[in-house]
Order: structure tokens, then C-alpha cells, then sequence
């Protein structure tokens, strides 16, 4: 598998990854009781985006390890 090849399989994976992260933790405005006057009830409070950035690069990192391995033990 060349570089370029390597890191567009990454980037597929990390950006399917961060969608099934996003949800996780997550607390409405509504839920909290905190609605801001002018925003929608159901936005998050704290949405953590750097620290779901961070578990989305380890959970992508572990997956695309394992397409590699796949990769190179059936040799395409």
C-alpha cells in the first residue's frame, strides 16, 4: 500500500469514526435547563470536539491498523 493510498484509507476512517463519536456525552441545552436566548434547545452545552478529535484519531488509528495488516496478509 503506497503513502497516499495509506492516508486515504485514514481519513475515510477517521471521518466515519467521528460521526459515531459525536453523539457520545453529549447534553442539550434543553436537558440542562440553560436554553441561550436565539439558539435551538437541542444544541449541546459542551460539545468536547478536541477531545472527541483526540478518541476519534486512537479509534481510527487501531482500525486502520487492522486494514493494514488485512491488507498486507492477503497481499493486494
Amino acid at each position: 500500500m503506497s503513502f497516499l493510498a495509506g492516508f486515504a484509507i485514514y481519513f475515510i476512517i477517521w471521518w466515519t469514526v467521528l460521526f459515531c463519536v459525536l453523539p457520545l456525552n453529549i447534553q442539550s441545552q434543553f436537558e440542562k435547563g440553560e436554553v441561550t436566548q436565539g439558539t435551538e434547545p437541542g444544541a449541546p452545552v459542551s460539545p468536547q470536539l478536541a477531545r472527541k478529535a483526540v478518541i476519534t484519531s486512537i479509534i481510527a488509528l487501531v482500525i486502520f491498523m487492522v486494514v493494514y495488516a488485512l491488507w498486507d496478509w492477503v497481499d493486494i
